[in-house]
């Protein structure tokens, strides 16, 4: 065999390799990246935040995500538009744009708090919070509360406390033992203490 007959037989295997790859390339659809910046006009274009009624969603656990987009894609939690934007990705799409969202790193932004009631509100948290949510609330496997908008945290205890969103394992029984402890303020000193965690 001359070489020119094994250049062409070279040639051949490389093109049939591509071939052969080609189909599951196209077929992947677009990235995880690529469909989160979708996200962006609400939650930035790295998943920290810049308006107060919407999540900080970057370093969020990619279950958590993925729980969360589903419960909205099957109208099982409260929202204004995003059980119809989750309606559009299939389970396997979540949980990319999950993994893209657990990469990036949390920004957060300074927010005016009471400190008086961010006292009281840390107090809550080591009795009644942290078991769930470590580290002061920090991104973990129960979402993330520190450093969260406080006006997101507001309308999000509003929807639990009227039924509008399902309440997570036991922690319906912690926020009702931090209301009998603290009355009328625990939510909001709650609530305070996260906006104050930078």
């Amino acid at each position: 065999m001359n070489n020119n007959e094994t250049l062409h037989k070279s040639a051949r295997h490389v093109l049939l390799a591509v071939l052969a790859v080609l189909p599951a390339a196209v077929s992947a659809g677009p990235s995880g990246q690529a469909m989160a910046f979708t996200c962006a006009g609400c939650h930035g274009t790295d998943g920290s935040s810049v308006g107060p009624s919407m999540p900080a969603i970057a370093g969020m656990d990619p279950e958590v995500f993925v729980d969360a987009m589903k419960a909205y894609r099957e109208d099982e939690r409260n929202a204004s538009i995003m059980n119809r934007i989750a309606k559009a990705y299939s389970d396997e799409q979540l949980k990319e744009m999950g993994w893209f969202f657990a990469s990036q790193r949390l920004n957060l932004f300074p927010q005016t708090y009471d400190a008086a009631l961010a006292e009281r509100g840390a107090q809550l948290h080591d009795e009644y919070c942290e078991k769930c949510h470590e580290k002061g609330g920090r991104p973990g496997d129960a979402g993330t509360l520190a450093g969260q908008w406080m006006p997101y945290l507001h309308y999000s205890m509003e929807d639990f406390l009227n039924g509008k969103r399902k309440w997570p394992r036991k922690m319906q029984r912690k926020v009702d033992a931090a209301i009998e402890a603290a009355g009328d303020t625990a939510i909001p000193a709650l609530i305070n203490y996260y906006g104050s965690q930078q």
